[in-house]
């Protein structure tokens, strides 16, 4: 009996030990310094959706581009890691994914929100948009939002604009869509009545897909963009805000966003009143 306790006593012990270099092997994993491995691997992780005009999108040789894209490859050069590597994901899976190690960074129109900010970390901004209704050509009876009352609206799931708008539609059913293209299927086939989108967004679908839809009312949210890093990670995101202030004081950011978003949108300009009005 005395041998077998004792082997049973050796066999608990190990396995403690086992279960001990376990946790700490993972936590070593969850310090690792980010920044350093990327430089060491050259390899940046970057996450967007790749389906969501003009921000993030796949070209006719299936490559993403876009002005995220953009600002994310410029990024890379500026800290030191010129390889971006592109992840598809859906908004959804962002906070998640950043924790769990998938990806680096989010640099995909994602906006800093106190539910998210409890979970990952947020740089500097880099870009800002207005959220509109859109509707089919045709609709007359949709004009704002007090309109979108008993409505059925389309939004991208995992999104900032649908959490905006379950908090202030409560009178509408909020339908999620993981695939912007898909709500404006669903809005051209009128299994929906309205969709809650960038105006950017909407009318990047409505323009490529060649679709009868328009804006109504006046914007109803405008919404900061910033690159996301999982918490604990001060390096890369120390380097990650350094890059955007070099680019928003030396041209760079202006030049993409005309590329990308349009000729006569200043970036830069928005992004500080948009800045100014949330503070």
């Amino acid at each position: 009996m005395r041998t077998i306790n004792g082997r049973r006593r050796a066999i608990t012990l190990v396995s403690f030990v086992a279960l001990c270099v376990a946790f700490s092997s993972a936590a070593t994993v969850h310090a690792a310094d980010l920044l350093a491995q990327a430089r060491a691997n050259g390899t940046l992780r970057v996450a967007n959706t790749q389906s969501s005009p003009p921000w993030s999108m796949l070209d006719e040789n299936n490559k993403p581009v876009g002005y995220d894209v953009a600002i994310a490859k410029e990024v890379g050069k500026r800290i030191g890691v010129p390889n971006v590597v592109f992840i598809a994901d859906s908004f959804k899976n962002f906070v998640e994914g950043l924790k769990t190690g998938k990806y680096d960074l989010v640099m995909n129109d994602l906006t800093p929100t106190p539910e998210r900010e409890q979970q990952v970390d947020f740089g500097d901004p880099y870009g800002v948009e207005d959220f509109r209704i859109f509707v089919p050509v045709g609709n007359t009876d949709i004009k704002d939002k007090d309109s979108l009352k008993g409505k059925r609206v389309g939004v991208a799931t995992g999104s900032s604009n649908e959490s905006w708008a379950r908090a202030h539609l409560k009178d509408s059913d909020i339908r999620s869509y993981d695939n912007g293209g898909f709500i404006f299927n669903d809005l051209g086939s009128g299994r929906i009545d309205a969709v809650i989108i960038s105006h950017f967004g909407g009318m990047k679908y409505a323009n490529v897909n060649h679709l009868p839809v328009k804006e109504v009312g006046d914007p109803l949210i405008y919404q900061l963009s910033a690159p996301a890093v999982v918490k604990g990670q001060p390096a890369l995101r120390a380097a990650v805000d350094k890059a955007i202030a070099e680019m928003m004081a030396d041209g760079t950011m202006q030049a993409i966003a005309k590329k990308w978003v349009g000729r006569d949108y200043d970036m830069v300009g928005m992004i500080a009143k948009a800045k100014a009005q949330k503070e």
